[in-house]
């Protein structure tokens, strides 16, 4: 109400504006049943959190997935809010995204939450899965030594800058044969998903770069935790729900002809790998 008394010299009540805030609320809820796309190329899922208030103030989880289609453009399909990230809100989530008409999804890219591989095979059996490499690299960091973390990174980095998925194998094996010795624990790890790792290699070089990390869903949480940091915390669920909705829709309305980086020269081999 401040703000656009200083703007237009026109007052409005602090009443008022929660008002126009609740029209919103119809179409919130018309975004989350809305028709999707029979088919996106690739699905990326992650989640946020914010700050909410219910009987008392806390940091709950955002579960968002965006997705590109054949044609490059790209969209927010949905999202839900839940006190934590687990599969079972992942699963829910993926059901309803097919039973409103996602019937097709070729790549799937997403964190190591436990669980993730299972519920999308169940859901889109057809569907591929990358694992997101900016994530794995977090991993790695978070259990080797600081002195080490830099020179294991610049290495690390070296797998999605390949030409094929074979030459990516023998960097990422070299890897392992390097800080074995060191860090087995780790390399460990990292032999157990190794068969997620280089997915997107399967796919035109032109689009590499977009589907080997979830960093795209990353810059619309950002976004989200930008224009939410002037709000200490929501007040309800309804008004969280409402903030992402304008958000999602806002995304949706600015990219709607756009097409992502590389998939329109692409356009024609994406569409093959559906049905």
């Amino acid at each position: 109400a401040d703000l656009i008394e200083k703007m237009y010299g026109s007052h409005y009540s602090p009443a008022h504006v929660s008002n126009i805030s609740k029209q919103m609320l119809p179409k919130v809820e018309a975004y989350h049943k809305r028709k999707l796309s029979d088919k996106f190329f690739c699905v990326y899922l992650d989640a946020t959190y914010l700050p909410l208030r219910r009987e008392t103030f806390e940091r709950e989880a955002v579960y968002i997935a965006i997705g590109i289609k054949p044609n490059g453009h790209k969209e927010v399909i949905d999202y839900c809010i839940a006190p934590s990230e687990n599969i079972e809100v992942w699963t829910e989530m993926l059901q309803n995204m097919k039973s409103r008409g996602l019937k097709q999804v070729e790549l799937f890219l997403s964190d190591g939450v436990v669980g993730m591989k299972t519920a999308l095979a169940r859901t889109y059996p057809k569907a591929h899965f990358q694992r997101c490499l900016v994530h794995v690299m977090r991993n790695i960091c978070a259990k080797v030594r600081v002195d080490d973390r830099e020179k294991i990174m610049n290495e690390f980095k070296q797998i999605h800058q390949q030409t094929s998925q074979k030459e990516a194998a023998a960097v990422l094996h070299e890897f392992y044969a390097k800080w074995n010795k060191a860090y087995s624990h780790v390399i460990k790890g990292l032999r157990e998903i190794e068969p997620d790792l280089l997915v997107f290699y399967n796919y035109p070089k032109q689009i590499r770069a977009s589907i080997y990390s979830t960093n795209m869903i990353e810059s619309f949480n950002n976004v989200i935790k930008r224009k939410a940091k002037p709000k200490a915390e929501f007040p309800t669920e309804q008004s969280l729900d409402a903030f992402i909705g304008i958000q999602a829709m806002s995304y949706n309305d600015r990219y709607f002809n756009r097409i992502h980086k590389g998939f329109g020269q692409v356009q024609d081999t994406l569409e093959s790998y559906f049905e």
